[in-house]
């Protein structure tokens, strides 16, 4: 396995799935999202194989799959499921990996584990999905320091989404995170348009 790549969001619903089929695309790596809450006919998975058009690829299982579109810890209750992440391995592969998390890093995973343990875990190299909305620069430098804080290393920042210079440079600024791409909103999510945005992302 050549790089392993930890995908997260200062929140959800802020594009880590979009960004992670374009990293998949344009890396020609594997994919895998270890748990999966909800929309399991629809999954991130799913979504992910839909839009990766290259020969490489390989998309490996999920290590929970939760059918309620909660908190992995609630989710996991509901279902009768206890995640932990001591049975989170991950996948062989000798290509590039890209993870994706589930929400942001301190998403409960169990009463005691968070998102963030996950990626001590797995020793993987964390690329932060930041989007611009009232109240995101403090999400994004709280996220940031968190994996300082915790000697995590941080490949990068990457804004999805419309832009707002003001604040992606305070961010840049402040932060002094490597700024990996800015990818503007797409108005059409297909192969084609995920290939096309591998030109927005250094890495």
């Amino acid at each position: 396995m050549s790089n392993i790549y930890f995908i997260t969001g200062i929140g959800t619903g802020i594009g880590k799935t979009i960004v992670s089929a374009i990293l998949t695309e344009k890396l020609n790596a594997d994919y895998w999202k270890p748990i999966q809450s909800g929309d399991l006919d629809i999954s991130d998975s799913l979504l992910i194989k839909h839009l990766v058009s290259n020969k490489k690829t390989i998309i490996h299982p999920e290590r929970y799959r939760l059918g309620q579109p909660l908190s992995p810890h609630l989710s996991a209750k509901i279902d009768g499921v206890e995640i932990a992440t001591s049975n989170i391995n991950l996948p062989q592969t000798t290509n590039d990996l890209v993870i994706e998390g589930a929400g942001g890093l301190m998403v409960p995973l169990n009463d005691e584990e968070l998102i963030l343990d996950l990626i001590k875990k797995l020793k993987a190299k964390v690329i932060v999905v930041s989007q611009n909305y009232l109240g995101s620069i403090n999400h994004t430098l709280l996220t940031l320091e968190v994996l300082k804080s915790n000697n995590i290393e941080i490949e990068g920042l990457i804004f999805n989404g419309t832009a707002n210079q003001a604040s992606e440079d305070y961010i840049s600024n402040y932060s002094n995170v490597n700024i990996l791409g800015k990818i503007p909103k797409l108005s059409i999510i297909d192969s084609e348009s995920i290939s096309n945005s591998g030109q927005y992302i250094s890495i």
